[in-house]
């Protein structure tokens, strides 16, 4: 036997197709991870000023046309309005001028990202200095102190997320990418449900009582993570009833190459490129993260959309998996000794024996 024939016996050509698919995804998880984070920069960031009302228009005007276009400035009534937008989440930050002095005040959001909020207080002070102003910031949602740059709610959606396509790749491999009957795809949706309870139970203890890393309803954490982990795990049983082993690599695709990056942990969206911010909310790492930022440091405000759209990749994932379990699967030739042929006579097999031929 040639070498050549060894190479086609060794790799088939499904598994050439597959080495391929990995390369692809690798090269993926590269562009898109380089892509969203390698420059990060402030770009259109709701943002607030509360000002004399002869003063307010100009400044909202000279804001609005700073270079690079960082801040998406709106004239806000007062100091009390700016803090409600912002623990609302409908702005990341505010400048309030005092007209008495030359000193102003930034407002700011460190529970949305400390990497946002030292951005927009740079951004401020030095649009200031050029006025002959000072700035000082006022943190109205600080980050806690063991949450490092605010990147403890990401790092806890992403375990989420990656235990939720670890169970449902476990289960497809298993016992077979699709459910061979509706009763099977309930059992895994089951499984995936009671698995998704202990994950969100066990992630909320770690990032709460054991680290003390986020601070917030421990029962709403729980929550989320159930509903992220099940999100997660659903969509990836469906993909692979869909396509087999390759839902895997869809799942990796959808969560972790496209979900990850922009999801607006390491850099917050206001950062990102258009791409990866216009795509993040609308994916479960993306969602699960503003969420659990949002019960941490926000009051649980502005959560209905991302709960949203978690609940869609539920269902969506959920009503998948069993209409696909109900496909009919293709007929397999008979092979010598499994089909319905006649069977083979031997010693203690033919007529009165106590044999039978297989089943």
């Amino acid at each position: 036997m040639t070498f050549a024939d060894e190479v086609r016996r060794a790799v088939t050509p499904r598994a050439a197709l597959l080495v391929i698919g990995v390369l692809a995804l690798q090269l993926l998880f590269i562009a898109s991870y380089i892509g969203a984070l390698h420059s990060p920069k402030a770009k259109d960031v709701p943002f607030g000023v509360v000002a004399p009302q002869q003063m307010s228009a100009r400044l909202v005007t000279e804001l609005n046309g700073l270079p690079g276009g960082p801040l998406d400035p709106r004239a806000l009534a007062d100091a009390a309005t700016a803090r409600r937008q912002i623990l609302d989440r409908e702005i990341d930050g505010a400048l309030i001028v005092d007209p008495r002095s030359t000193k102003d005040t930034v407002l700011v959001a460190s529970g949305g990202g400390t990497v946002l909020a030292n951005s927009l207080t740079k951004i401020i002070k030095e649009a200031e200095l050029s006025q002959g102003r000072t700035a000082g910031a006022v943190d109205v949602a600080p980050a806690s102190r063991r949450d490092f740059d605010g990147l403890s709610s990401f790092y806890l959606a992403v375990g989420w997320c990656v235990g939720g396509y670890l169970c449902a790749s476990i289960l497809a491999i298993s016992a077979g990418s699709r459910p061979a009957n509706r009763q099977r795809a309930l059992i895994r949706t089951g499984v995936m449900a009671l698995y998704s309870i202990a994950g969100g139970i066990g992630g909320a203890v770690i990032i709460g009582p054991i680290l003390n890393a986020l601070p917030g309803s421990f029962w709403g954490m729980s929550g989320l993570g159930a509903l992220t982990v099940f999100a997660v795990g659903m969509i990836t049983l469906a993909l692979e009833a869909l396509t087999g082993i390759v839902g895997i690599g869809l799942a990796v695709l959808i969560v972790v190459i496209a979900g990850n990056p922009s999801a607006g942990g390491a850099f917050p969206l206001p950062m990102l490129p258009d791409f990866w911010r216009a795509i993040g909310p609308a994916l479960p790492p993306g969602a699960s993260t503003w969420t659990a930022r949002s019960i941490a440091y926000f009051r649980g405000n502005a959560v209905t959309g991302p709960l949203l759209v978690l609940s869609a990749w539920a269902v969506v994932g959920t009503i998948g998996t069993m209409l696909l379990a109900l496909r009919k699967k293709p007929e397999t030739a008979d092979t010598p000794g499994t089909g319905a042929g006649p069977a083979v006579t031997g010693p203690g097999t033919g007529t009165g024996g106590t044999g039978s031929s297989p089943a």
